[in-house]
């Protein structure tokens, strides 16, 4: 018997239960969401989670922001100026430009934002090394001085890598990274109030009708950001059958993440459009390594992975058509300015005989490999069981140890007890060497990148900040990734879209794998 039609009265219900009072905004100018996660945490500093990310887009605002065609454009900076020697920036924000408690933006709220975010950002963090100061000129001005060549300024400015730098008012920005701000005031298109958000139910975003957008057409993250609805009422319903039966009911617009085995159904409904992403809006796998124990402390086993891993298989344990998945050997992302196949060569045809073989030449003599799997995320879930099949034909002894997500990232955080685990990131955050979470943390104390250090690596990351041209990082781009695979850091598992599904009532959707709200219509 079909459950569909009890999953679309338990929706019913369940919505029917999520309405607030009477001062919410008419049914007809709101738009209601389903995404990722729940927004749990609001200070967009705190947590590189991408749903706090997608929330500060919503809420706050950048200096600069990327476009469509990944260029960083300006976004509350009006104009900026740069000295002959390339050491010297000055910025003028645009006119006109205030919090949502009234307050007008002023550039010594933005130089404790950039401080204070910079201290929770891996690229933000490189711009502050290179800073020798950053000080307001002026009300609406501000000058950031470099001790050193740094050529990355605007991207760091306008990186979308979470966290990302969002700006805020100084008196929030002084709360120190580690604490999270008490008030969520921003300056961006849309609103949040504690009065209309219900934790584990609903959050209600209403339309900043202060804000002044740019005055260029909307492009993805630059331009004119419009807020074409009056509300966006963000619902939360962990599961995904049960969304798009309510999205079928006409009670949901929008959701994030399309399941996977509704796609078919999906694509074969007229009352819905599925929205597909490439390049760097696309999700890319890797497969982490612990360097600090166990078989994969030794790099030519880790190096084994590279015969192995079959990327292709991956994608279809998935169930993913070619329109929404690739194999993709490029470290840095296909699609990239940094794609390369440098140091590619045993990535190119992959197999279980070519990693047994490998396997015979290394000192691996039997220790277990644990394997962890995340029961409660699809890809992770999927990609860690495959690995796991191809180790134990090729040759290992392979312990599978089956827990949830939180306790696969918590394990992650010690040297011993776990040798591999498949995760996933988006692209956007992935392709640039200074915000890779693979091997960003190489040779540094933190407990999340699997322990390895790679001393080659490092001055390398300093190389490519200060490189004064797009092809000298290309270059140097191309030198890490012949290392990270030499040396066997990260193996990726495929490059694939997790299509957002959306109600043919809306229009002018952004195309963005971080779901952006303003300038949609609804019909």
């Amino acid at each position: 018997m079909s459950h569909r039609p009890l999953r679309a009265l338990l929706a019913l219900l369940l919505l029917g239960s999520f309405w607030l009072p009477p001062s919410s905004a008419p049914r007809a100018q709101t738009l209601t969401a389903v995404l990722e996660a729940e927004i749990v945490t609001l200070d967009p500093h705190f947590t590189p989670a991408y749903i706090t990310r997608t929330f500060g887009y919503m809420v706050f605002d950048t200096l600069f922001a990327m476009d469509g065609q990944g260029r960083v454009q300006p976004q509350m900076v009006q104009d900026w100026t740069t000295s002959p020697d390339g050491l010297t920036w000055t910025f003028t924000l645009r006119e006109g430009l205030t919090w949502h408690d009234g307050t007008p933006v002023t550039a010594a709220d933005c130089v404790a934002s950039i401080r204070r975010w910079g201290g929770r950002s891996a690229i933000g963090s490189r711009l502050l090394a290179a800073t020798a100061t950053i000080e307001a000129t002026g009300p609406r001005s501000f000058t950031l001085t470099l001790k050193q060549p740094y050529g990355l300024v605007l991207d760091t400015l306008g990186t979308t890598s979470s966290p990302a730098p969002f700006m805020m008012p100084e008196r929030l920005a002084r709360t120190p990274g580690t604490e999270r701000i008490t008030e969520i005031i921003g300056s961006g298109p849309f609103t949040y109030s504690r009065a209309d958000h219900r934790t584990g139910d609903r959050m209600l975003l209403r339309r900043n009708a202060a804000y002044v957008p740019r005055s260029e057409p909307s492009d993805h993250l630059a331009g004119g950001k419009v807020a074409r609805i009056e509300a966006l009422d963000i619902r939360v319903i962990p599961d995904g059958a049960t969304a798009v039966s309510a999205m079928r009911a006409g009670e949901i617009d929008y959701i994030q993440y399309a399941p996977f085995d509704l796609l078919g159904q999906l694509e074969r409904d007229r009352r819905v459009r599925l929205q597909n992403f490439t390049g760097l809006d696309q999700f890319t796998g890797h497969y982490r390594l612990n360097a600090a124990s166990g078989p994969f402390s030794d790099p030519a086993v880790r190096r084994v992975l590279l015969h192995l891993v079959d990327q292709s298989e991956v994608m279809a344990g998935f169930g993913l058509s070619d329109r929404y998945a690739r194999t993709c050997n490029a470290f840095f992302i296909c699609g990239s300015p940094y794609e390369s196949d440098a140091g590619t060569e045993p990535m190119r045809s992959p197999s279980i005989e070519a990693a047994r073989a490998a396997l015979r030449q290394t000192r691996y003599a039997g220790e277990p490999v644990i394997v962890l799997v995340a029961n409660d995320l699809e890809a992770a879930k999927i990609s860690s069981e495959i690995l796991a099949d191809r180790l134990r034909r090729a040759g290992f002894t392979v312990d599978m140890q089956v827990m949830d997500w939180a306790s696969v990232l918590a394990r992650r955080t010690r040297r011993e007890g776990w040798s591999v685990f498949g995760v996933h990131a988006l692209g956007v955050d992935l392709h640039n060497p200074l915000t890779n979470s693979v091997v960003g943390f190489n040779c540094t104390s933190a407990l999340t990148g699997g322990f390895h250090c790679v001393e080659e690596l490092t001055p390398l990351f300093g190389e490519f900040a200060a490189a004064p041209t797009l092809e000298a990082r290309q270059a140097i781009a191309a030198r890490m990734q012949q290392i990270i695979y030499r040396e066997g850091m990260g193996i990726p598992w495929g490059q694939f879209a997790q299509p957002a599904v959306h109600r043919v009532q809306l229009e002018n959707l952004i195309p963005s794998a971080i779901p952006l709200f303003w300038n949609v219509g609804k019909r």
